[in-house]
């Protein structure tokens, strides 16, 4: 399974009022272990950011200024997403404001959601954690995930902390290691294990009941039906021909 942990930042908060993706930062997981490979772009957005946007992500015009511009990197963007599950914290802000691009890149684009389906975190955290705040950072507190080089928000680095913070709630990161080299590569560490079956199993020992075994469990199968007044499960017939116990699949 394929998942992205996406985040973005922007001029400001509404859509609505035309405001633009100035960074995408985005982590891959497969079958829930953090694969290294990552998307990461600032992008210059052809106007003025918000004073509030600043005071919370640290991005200036000034900084952007030499960035691309969205159309030059949707393509590269849309390549890496393809059709991955998105994991992304308060979804509708960030999908919203992707649609808009996109759209505006590409005029009749559906919308994201089109080709990828969206968890979305917040929503999650709420359903599990009712009545509380449910911010990353608070999240970070709550699941021990270190969120201490977080003075700034930034695309990638949020995206890097949402995935731990993800994998946390629903319930850690688990690695299947196939094989010894693997398992001495990762002693030490936190992952859960699972040992494979050599393979070929060696035989179990076929043991064989003396005649005062087998006569003993024929008495007592018949001590069961009389006092049962029914039949036993296992017919007394049957367990006179078969005094060998065999291999256990």
């Amino acid at each position: 399974m394929r998942q992205i942990v996406l985040d973005t930042e922007t001029t400001g908060l509404e859509v609505s009022q035309g405001h633009r993706i100035i960074e995408i930062g985005c982590v891959e997981l497969v079958n829930r272990r953090l694969t290294g490979r990552h998307y990461h772009q600032y992008v210059n957005p052809e106007r003025e950011i918000d004073a509030g946007a600043i005071e919370v992500h640290g991005i200036t015009s000034e900084f952007l200024a030499d960035k691309p511009v969205f159309a030059r990197v949707a393509e590269t963007f849309l390549a890496f997403v393809g059709d991955a599950e998105l994991i992304i914290h308060n979804a509708p802000f960030d999908v919203g404001f992707l649609d808009s691009e996109l759209q505006r890149y590409r005029p009749g684009y559906i919308g994201i959601q089109s080709h990828c389906q969206i968890v979305d975190t917040l929503q999650m955290a709420r359903h599990k954690h009712p009545g509380q705040r449910n911010n990353l950072d608070v999240l970070c507190s709550r699941y021990a995930v270190d969120n201490s080089t977080r003075d700034l928000h930034g695309a990638l680095l949020d995206a890097e902390i949402l995935a731990d913070v993800y994998l946390a709630m629903t319930g850690g990161q688990t690695t299947f290691h196939l094989s010894d080299e693997e398992e001495r590569g990762s002693e030490g560490g936190s992952e859960s294990r699972i040992r494979p079956l050599p393979e070929q199993r060696p035989r179990l020992p076929v043991i064989q009941p003396s005649d005062a075994e087998a006569s003993a469990h024929i008495a007592t199968l018949a001590a069961i039906e009389k006092s049962s007044g029914a039949p036993a499960q296992w017919p007394i017939a049957a367990s006179a021909q078969c005094h060998t116990v065999t291999d256990r699949k």
